[in-house]
């Protein structure tokens, strides 16, 4: 989410300018000797290179590919910080726990694909990076599958101003922001499935980002929050819109020991927060366990703002089209509530505030929109949500939308107490889990990252069973 209460931190794409906080992502990558031995001593193959067997290093093997090329990597420790600047390539580890790019706290980013498009990254972990595991920048078209990231200062999976991809059957663990990240897209046309996030501050954020954009079939666990989109303009492309988050597992997100940015301290003890974000679908999910809510629909609140808010009849913009307004510089701070929203269908239980809510700050709840319906819960804010909030029926001011009420504004509070975000160098994490590998790694053809993600069958979705 890269954003603070008082201070925003993050990436800011303005006038064709580049700025980050805490550091520059454009350093070189890094080589240094592997750890390790060749898998295997054949004979290398036409448009696949081996490493360490044919190139001593990942980024010597990446320099060296051309467009359809496939990198496999054996086992062994990588200290590298490697950049990728060409085109559809594949690189892929031949075992996902024993392949490790390590960072030693020191380099930045594991694997950094800077505008080329078609990557695809395979099998392999990412640990001890100061910045990401894996991190996608401007490219139309990339893949992450069967990755680990673990132990990094800013993401886990990273991927931003990037549309048309695929993380899948991946893991995001120990992150001061976010274990997966997708921001600054619209149409973002990507899908996040099968990934487990844990003991990050958060467990997604995706700011500005969505537009069949589909998040399913997750884990989003002891994280300080689960599932945070939200709106702002620090980042392009406002406001986050349109994702479909469905069919996922999201529970115990009350993790005070993990390292957390300022933003993940104030949504601590929340499942799905939606935070100033708009005409998103929450469906089928299972929420339990929050200190504060199952699923809340609140304001974002952004004190020093680049541009006013969008009119509701700029939603439909595509972030390309976006970017080349001018902005318009507030007179003070905004609050981006969340509106039109529709949570359908999901089970929620012991989410101590309440199983469904929505909030603002000083805006009539009833005009925001958002619906609610088919849950199963026990508690809402406000009292009787559902009945006040139905979905294909016009909202009015008829009912009480005072008993009960949120009052979010006091989560500001409740942050000034908050247990402080822990070092993420030397955050107590679990023991790093053993994942399946890619089946077939050192013999499955490369298949180079389409910009057309894979079409989910929504209505198939049912609510998962509860797990522990």
């Amino acid at each position: 989410m890269k954003r603070s209460v008082r201070k925003f931190c993050g990436v800011i794409i303005l006038a064709g300018v580049i700025a980050s906080c805490g550091g520059s992502d454009s350093s070189p990558a890094t080589e240094a000797p592997v750890t390790g031995a060749p898998a295997t001593d054949a004979p290398a193959t036409e448009g696949v290179l081996n490493v360490p067997a044919d190139y001593p290093t990942i980024q010597g093997a990446v320099d060296a590919a051309v467009e359809g090329d496939l990198i496999l990597i054996a086992p062994g420790t990588y200290t590298e910080a490697v950049q990728v600047t060409t085109n559809n390539i594949i690189i892929r580890g031949l075992d996902r726990n024993t392949v490790i790019l390590d960072g030693n706290f020191e380099l930045d980013n594991g694997i950094r694909v800077v505008g080329a498009d078609g990557v695809a990254l395979e099998n392999m972990t990412a640990m001890n990076y100061t910045k990401n595991g894996f991190f996608w920048t401007g490219v139309t078209g990339y893949r992450g599958d069967y990755l680990t990231a673990w132990r990094n200062g800013d993401y886990g999976v990273y991927v931003f101003d990037s549309v048309g991809g695929v993380i899948d059957n991946s893991y995001g663990g120990g992150s001061p922001d976010a274990g997966v990240y997708i921001g600054e897209c619209y149409p973002c046309d990507s899908l996040i499935r099968n990934f487990v996030a844990e003991h990050n501050g958060l467990g997604y954020s995706g700011t500005n980002a969505g537009g069949n954009l589909v998040i399913t079939g997750s884990i989003f666990r002891n994280n300080r929050a689960g599932v945070v989109p939200n709106s702002g303009s620090y980042e392009l492309c406002y406001p986050q819109r349109k994702t479909t988050i469905i069919g996922n597992w999201v529970y115990s997100n009350n993790q005070a020991d993990s390292p957390a940015i300022d933003v993940a301290i104030l949504a601590m003890g929340n499942g799905i927060l939606s935070a100033g974000g708009v005409q998103n679908i929450i469906e089928r999910n299972r929420v339990w366990d929050h200190n504060k809510t199952g699923i809340g629909l609140v304001p974002f609140l952004e004190d020093d703002p680049n541009d006013e808010m969008p009119e509701k009849s700029a939603w439909d913009m595509t972030c390309a089209e976006s970017k080349k307004l001018t902005p318009v510089q507030p007179g003070g701070g905004i609050l981006w509530d969340s509106q039109d929203n529709t949570v359908r269908n999901n089970v929620l239980e012991d989410n101590r505030r309440a199983d469904i809510a929505v909030g603002s700050a000083g805006t009539d709840l009833w005009t925001l929109g958002n619906c609610f319906e088919g849950n199963t819960y026990t508690t809402s804010a406000p009292t009787n949500l559902e009945a006040l909030s139905p979905c294909g029926t016009p909202l009015t001011a008829d009912g009480d939308w005072v008993t009960g009420d949120l009052q979010v504004i006091t989560w500001l509070v409740d942050a000034e107490t908050a247990p402080p975000s822990v070092d993420w160098k030397i955050a107590t994490l679990p023991e790093m889990p053993v994942f399946d590998s890619m089946p077939d790694a050192a013999t499955a053809p490369g298949v180079v990252a389409s910009a057309t993600p894979p079409v989910v069958d929504l209505d198939a979705i049912t609510v998962p069973d509860k797990i522990s």
